[in-house]
């Protein structure tokens, strides 16, 4: 505990030195004074509380709400002053939030910590003490000889000793880790692969040295040291020999490994990152709103505070005869008087901050967000993949996205390569039926014959089949595939029966191809690839391998040929192989990529250097010391690759095509429409990035289309911007693209950030290629943080999209095949590209509508709820005497209205789903947080004063100078007192008033299910049913009761009726009448599409005329009115019978669907 104490307060650190000493078994030397080092245990903790710390953690976190923390202020002023109101009015609803949300993040807690025991107290076998013991995962200590066996998890990050295969192999998947399902082979050395015994194990000495943990799950930096015969053997560590913690053994019967990492110091648990929160635009709103409101309640209890004593300057209301005050009083501070007075009205006025506000918005958006994963239109068949919500809190973000940034492969295309054509020194050749013939000809060889290749391209298929690291898998049982041999499977069954596993869906289209064409690659063994040339097998043995990097962007093997010659074979981007080549038909070679990427296709180029037996003792020489290196090794690494992967021989170049997913040019189409601007980043040379840009819809053929390309210098990069602005605005009547490459997006970014963005925004589309992963992130941050703040939305399928689509407001990961770190890492994920339109246009649409409603509905029903409250004070001298009973205080909120808004907020839909998909501009009617603009927000708040003031007004009016509406033929004028007083006038204003903010709400509503119908009319039935129930009994364990007998006293006068009715018209009529005429007058398009069927238009203006229990609350009256001016038939179906596509009253599917927005295009049939 003492050092736990001492590493938080920084005095103790755990790791103290760059690198850690990990001795095998944990035989640790016996001479000298040797401390061993302080590692974590192997328990992995993602759980947030404990049972000691959940109740003090989890208040602190609630509490920093300005909400809570607020309410928690008022609660406590309550207790500690005489104030109007009971503590409970307060108490009450801040404990039902606070519980509420602690149950929720409890049970999500407990839920953590059943999975945290369920791996932590997973059985594993570990080698101690000459034997193999079962314990429990939480047990494993750094340095402890685990092993794991086919199909299991590694339960900590081990450096692989041996396994069950001669030459220390082993095959894994990380699709836990980084999603990619293909199999990654893992290597031990030499030294150790021996060790296949428990008892071997046991004999072996040995110290491995390793970088301190870090998060980088594709790197690792060590060397191990074993010693044998009494000679110390030092060999290097990297990537290959560490087997991560999370990953599964597969095709392989057991391995030993160290470990090395541990619990929540393994690499799989450091990258348990928290995304940073992102906050959308409503949410914001909401805060400024809050700060807005309480504003006003400041100034209402200011001025109350400032009336009261200007009031009671007259002695008669200081001191009256009924209220003397005592020597206390008498005595006691102005100034705390005039502070503890403040105080009582700041508590009686609390409640126009509306606490129940954020409790609603967490739940509609949890609830809400199932409906896109329930939503059939965005389900992939073939994948069997629904969309998945990773990130409730942005749902009606995609209701305002401007700026849509999207990957190329695998986003707007298959990500599924085929082979189509090739240049091998100087010449092109496409596949015909199995055979590389030249192109413009056909395959005139019988079929069966081996075709005559000559030594270039026998050599080039050779290099495709040699550099790469894809993998095998044989369709057989696992018996055979443990015999030892896996080139086995190759003489007892067909070639066919293999399947390729590959990291890049490039690696795999290639060497798929040179099967077809012959060159067919069967395995790896050890150290020994085998090809079949024809039927005929070659063994190369594998020296080294220059892994892919994205700064190099090639990889390179080094193999000894059949023959005893040295070769490395290399391929990569043409940018990163032609300057490096110094033979060849490079130009030719060239012009054939530069054809290649114009027709859309990927390109890569290959290439070979031979290696004299001098060169090659001195190339091993490089990479053996960079690979040793504990220190630096990155940039050692680099500098022996560039020394090693020059001087090379041009053999040619591959075109594979991609192609493009379905619908996406109608995707992007519907976005344009929609007003949002869509930027595409690929890595990608420029032809291909613009051939795929003009074939997906993202260029028009007719566009205009600029380039700002292999920019050398910042001048030369602001002079062509200025070229295209002035060019732009030259040509400002027509449509401009924009395609910039890596390089000079650099330039652009670095010093002339304004004069890029004025170029960009004046375009229609803008093509980036050849991007790095940060670039792409970088694009996203620049419009984010540009004055006009626009909504970013980022769209990729690939772990190089990560960074991008963690930037951007909203992110979106496509399900594709290059793993799943992108979806894991979005806020939403979909199988296929074209669902992104539902998702905004209709999803989007609902979400924010719905959202901003809530937030403003929430504002105008407390605004009228305390206004009346403040009124009520001029009328008591401001005595701050409560007009509403403490019960109908609390409950105001919790129960009378809280649950019509959240259905509301479920289930409204303005516009069918089919016509915000079919009109996509009707999205621009949201866009810029339109209806949470200032002006909509002054509307709402100015309506609930106004209502509020008709509530206080009309019930006084009505009912407090009259007697003659006051009798209902019992009670006398003496006893009117008795009728009506002080709870009885408040009384009738609460009711009015629940009636009149829950039927408003019922005015705005267009779609209405038997939930909203169940909803609003039982929260005014419950109203009178509790107020019944409550003032009709005496209930003994209340402290006092003035509420007795006064609704059922009220509910009895004729006249009361007549005032709650005759004020409910006054408050909505002027609603009605206002949403009628602007209706007609100045319609929006969404409001004239609410006239709208799919597609066709009908003859009323309300959407949902049409349908018998469909009706919004005005939609009758907009029916009449329009039966009125001619503009609707008066027809029983109430549908022009001209319109090809109408719904009867018969077809419930709007009315009673219970998927709400799973409609699939809907059967036609007749008005």
């Amino acid at each position: 505990m003492l050092r736990w104490i001492r590493q938080q307060l920084g005095f103790d650190p755990p790791h103290q030195s760059d690198t850690r000493t990990v001795y095998v078994a944990n035989r640790f030397p016996q001479h000298g004074h040797y401390i061993p080092q302080r590692f974590a245990d192997n328990r992995i903790t993602s759980s947030k509380y404990t049972v000691w710390n959940f109740v003090p953690k989890n208040l602190f976190e609630q509490f920093r709400r300005i909400a809570n923390f607020y309410f928690l202020i008022i609660f406590l002023v309550q207790l500690m002053i005489d104030t109007p109101t009971s503590p409970v009015t307060s108490g009450l609803p801040l404990f039902f939030v606070i519980t509420v949300t602690a149950i929720k993040q409890g049970y999500e807690d407990w839920l953590r910590h059943k999975a945290d025991n369920e791996v932590n107290g997973a059985p594993v076998f570990v080698v101690r003490s000459g034997s193999l013991v079962q314990t429990r995962s939480k047990n494993i200590r750094v340095g402890d000889i685990v092993r794991v066996a086919k199909d299991e998890t590694f339960p900590a990050d081990l450096v692989l000793l041996s396994s069950d295969r001669s030459e220390g192999t082993c095959h894994i998947t990380t699709a836990s880790l980084d999603g990619e399902t293909n199999l990654k082979t893992h290597y031990s050395v030499a030294e150790t692969s021996v060790c296949q015994s428990v008892s071997q194990l046991e004999t072996l000495q040995g110290i491995v040295e390793c970088q301190q943990p870090e998060a980088d799950l594709y790197r690792f930096v060590g060397r191990i040291t074993v010693t044998h015969h009494g000679e110390d053997i030092v060999r290097p560590l990297g990537p290959e020999n560490l087997l991560l913690r999370g990953a599964r053994l597969k095709n392989t019967k057991e391995i030993f490994g160290v470990a090395v990492y541990t619990g929540m110091e393994s690499k799989m648990a450091l990258n348990y990152k928290c995304k940073s929160q992102k906050r959308s635009a409503v949410e914001k709103s909401m805060n400024t709103f809050l700060i807005i409101y309480l504003g006003i309640l400041l100034s209402e209890a200011v001025l109350s505070t400032i009336l009261k004593y200007a009031w009671q300057a007259e002695d008669k209301w200081d001191e009256p005869f009924y209220n003397l005050k005592t020597d206390q009083e008498k005595n006691s501070s102005p100034i705390l008087k005039f502070i503890s007075d403040f105080l009582a009205f700041l508590v009686l006025y609390n409640f126009i901050i509306p606490i129940s506000l954020y409790v609603t918005v967490e739940m509609q958006k949890f609830l809400g967000s199932f409906f896109i994963g329930w939503d059939l239109d965005l389900y992939h068949k073939e994948s069997d993949q629904k969309a998945q919500v990773n990130t409730s809190d942005l749902n009606e973000e995609l209701g305002q996205v401007e700026y849509v940034f999207t990957d190329k492969t695998g986003t707007l295309t298959e990500n599924e390569m085929q082979f189509r054509e090739c240049s091998i020194n100087g010449n092109k050749f496409w596949e015909v039926n199995g055979k590389l013939v030249p192109e413009g000809q056909t395959n005139d060889s019988p079929d069966g014959s081996a075709p005559n290749l000559v030594r270039e391209e026998l050599l080039f298929l050779k290099a495709v089949s040699l550099c790469h690291t894809v993998q095998i898998s044989y369709d057989q049982p696992d018996c055979i595939s443990t015999a030892g041999d896996p080139f086995s499977h190759v003489n007892g069954f067909s070639s066919n029966e293999m399947e390729y596993y590959a990291s890049s869906p490039d690696e795999k289209a290639l060497v798929e191809a040179a099967k077809r064409i012959g060159v067919t690659f069967t395995g790896i063994r050890g150290d020994t690839m085998e090809i079949q040339i024809f039927g005929k097998p070659e063994k190369y043995k594998l020296l080294h391998v220059l892994e892919f990097d994205a700064n190099r962007r090639r990889m390179s093997v080094i193999l000894e040929t059949p023959s005893g010659g040295k070769v490395l074979f290399t391929k990569g981007a043409e940018s990163s192989i032609l300057p490096f080549a110094t033979s060849g038909e490079i130009d030719k070679t060239r012009i054939h990529v530069d054809e290649f990427a114009s027709r859309g296709l990927r390109t890569l180029v290959v290439a070979c250097r031979h290696f004299t037996s001098e060169e090659y003792v001195e190339v091993d020489r490089h990479l053996n010391s960079a690979r040793t290196a504990l220190q630096q090794r990155e940039e050692r690494l680099q500098d022996a690759f560039s020394y090693i992967e020059k001087d090379l021989q041009l053999l040619g170049a591959t075109g594979v095509e991609d192609r493009l997913q379905d619908k996406v040019q109608e995707t992007i189409e519907a976005l344009r429409l929609a007003g949002i601007k869509v930027w595409v980043l690929t890595g990608d040379k420029h032809e291909t990035a613009v051939s795929v840009s003009l074939s997906c819809g993202h260029f028009h053929r007719t566009m205009n289309i600029l380039e700002l390309l292999q920019q050398r210098s910042d001048n030369e990069c602001a002079e062509q911007l200025r070229r295209l602005s002035r060019r732009i605005k030259e040509d400002h009547f027509l449509q401009h693209g924009l395609v910039v490459d890596g390089a000079s997006l650099s330039l652009a970014l670095r010093q002339h950030e304004k004069l890029f963005m004025e170029v960009c925004k004046n375009c229609s589309a803008v093509l980036c290629c050849r991007m790095a992963p940060l670039q792409k992130a970088k694009v996203v941050r620049l419009f984010k943080s540009s004055p006009e703040k626009p909504i970013t939305l980022a769209i990729g399928d690939g772990a190089n999209d990560v960074s991008m689509i963690q930037e951007a407001h909203v992110g979106i990961g496509i399900m594709g095949k290059e793993g799943r770190q992108a979806v894991r890492n979005s806020d939403y994920a979909i199988a296929r590209f074209r669902f992104l339109a539902k998702l905004l246009l209709v999803h989007g649409h609902f979400y924010y509508i719905r959202i901003a409603t809530l937030v403003q509905y929430f504002f105008y029903k407390n605004v009228c709820f305390i206004t009346p409250q403040f009124l009520y004070q001029f009328f008591c001298l401001f005595s701050q005497q409560t007009l509403y009973d403490s019960v109908y205080l609390t409950l105001y909120n919790i129960c009378f209205t809280s649950l019509p808004i959240l259905v509301y907020s479920l289930f409204e839909q303005l516009v069918h789903p089919h016509v915000l998909q079919s009109k996509p501009v009707l999205y621009r009617d949201i866009s810029r947080n339109s209806l949470l603009s200032f002006r909509t927000f002054l509307y709402w708040t100015i309506l609930g004063f106004c209502h509020a003031f008709v509530f206080f007004f009309g019930s006084y009016m009505l009912m407090g100078e009259d007697t003659t509406l006051m009798g209902n033929g019992q009670i006398l004028r003496a006893n009117r007192q008795l009728m009506f007083g002080n709870w009885t006038f408040g009384t009738l204003v609460f009711t009015v008033m629940v009636i009149t903010v829950t039927l408003k709400l019922a005015l705005e509503t267009h779609f209405w299910t038997w939930m909203n119908h169940f909803v609003t009319w039982g929260s005014i039935a419950f109203y009178f049913i509790f107020s019944l129930f409550y003032g009709g009994i005496i209930w003994p364990f209340l402290h006092t009761q003035d509420m007795y007998f006064v609704f059922v006293q009220l509910l009895s006068s004729g006249s009361a009726w007549f005032a709650i009715i005759i004020i409910i018209i006054t408050c909505l009529f002027p609603d009605v009448v206002k949403k009628v005429f602007y209706r007609h007058l100045l319609p929006t398009s969404t409001q004239n599409s609410q006239s709208l069927s799919a597609p066709q238009a009908l003859g009323c203006v309300e959407s949902l005329c049409c349908y018998q229990h469909g009706r919004s609350g005005c939609s009758r009256l907009v029916h009449l009115l329009e039966q009125m001016t001619g503009q609707c038939p008066t027809t029983s179906n109430h549908c022009d019978v001209s319109s090809n596509r109408c719904w009867a009253d018969a077809d419930n599917f709007y009315s009673n669907d219970r998927s709400v927005l799973t409609l699939s295009p809907i059967e036609v049939t007749h008005c």
